[in-house]
């Protein structure tokens, strides 16, 4: 039975054809220095708009685009931050790959939801860590906790990039291509370690079911999930939500905004900033100025 191939390069049986559109989009990204995630969820997004009209995305325009995003927001209902993904790769491949003569800034993009994400206690974080399915769940949430990694930045930890000497964990594949230094405090060294004895990883730390191939990020959401409903927790969390809790933690502790950022490896200042709006115990812990005023309190009824 022969291959049957779907737009954009997608074949259906055992044997995947690429397209020469869709090589020639990877190459797009390749040369710009994309980050891996970046090409796999744009070349994702280009699929699903391809498979929705059963064409090429060279026999689409600005109309199909439109109604496109119509049916992800009015019949999809898919969330904000996914609907910005598929505008930005349809807006790099026919502005860079496709080379269309039509102004693809004409494409709207959604506004970005600036609602604050739940961000877990001290003791839901525990409660978290000790309903991990499994060790190795147990110590990657505690890696994320303790340091701040991104779910990407964790699942690609090796064992080279722990430094006992420096008490420091060096990040390489980082958003943005940038390294960093993140802090390795004395318990997460002491359970790397005893990680280290009971499971001998090989080149990952956390080594996933493929051979020679790390820890999926899926996986790592399908565990946190499993354990946010074990330990009975009602606030909606990712990986993501132990960065989150990290961050907020060490501003409710003291810590300087700018060693956060730099911890982080925020490039702007603006954005470890929007966790001083989750800093709850440090906001309310604040001194009003009326505090400060040499006022005593008057009685009207006196």
């Amino acid at each position: 039975m022969s291959d049957q191939t779907t737009p954009f390069g997608y074949a259906i049986p055992a044997v995947r054809k690429v397209s020469p559109l869709r090589q020639r989009m990877i190459e797009d990204m390749r040369v710009r220095n994309f980050a891996l995630n970046t090409q796999e969820s744009y070349l994702h997004q280009v699929s699903l708009f391809a498979r929705h009209f059963g064409k090429s995305p060279e026999q689409l325009g600005p109309e199909e685009i439109r109604a496109y995003q119509v049916y992800l927001a009015d019949e999809r209902q898919v969330s904000v931050g996914t609907r910005i993904v598929a505008v930005s790769a349809l807006r790099f491949l026919y502005r860079v790959t496709l080379q269309r003569d039509w102004t693809v800034q004409l494409i709207p993009t959604a506004k970005k939801d600036h609602r604050l994400p739940a961000i877990l206690s001290p003791q839901e974080v525990l409660q978290l860590l000790q309903a991990a399915p499994s060790f190795t769940h147990h110590v990657i949430f505690s890696t994320m906790y303790g340091t701040g990694m991104r779910v990407s930045e964790a699942v690609h930890l090796r064992g080279t990039d722990i430094d006992s000497q420096r008490m420091m964990i060096r990040i390489e594949l980082s958003k943005g291509h940038k390294g960093r230094d993140v802090q390795l405090s004395p318990k997460l060294l002491e359970l790397l370690r005893c990680y280290w004895r009971q499971v001998r990883p090989g080149e990952w730390m956390f080594p996933g079911q493929i051979p020679d191939q790390p820890l999926g990020r899926e996986a790592v959401g399908d565990a946190v999930a499993q354990a946010s409903r074990r330990a009975g927790l009602k606030k909606h969390i990712s990986p993501h939500s132990l960065r989150h809790a990290y961050a907020v933690h060490l501003l409710e502790a003291g810590t300087d905004v700018r060693r956060i950022q730099l911890l982080l490896g925020h490039r702007s200042l603006s954005t470890t900033a929007r966790y001083l709006r989750l800093a709850t115990t440090a906001v309310c812990a604040t001194t009003s100025p009326l505090d400060l005023l040499p006022l005593s309190i008057v009685d009207p009824k006196a």
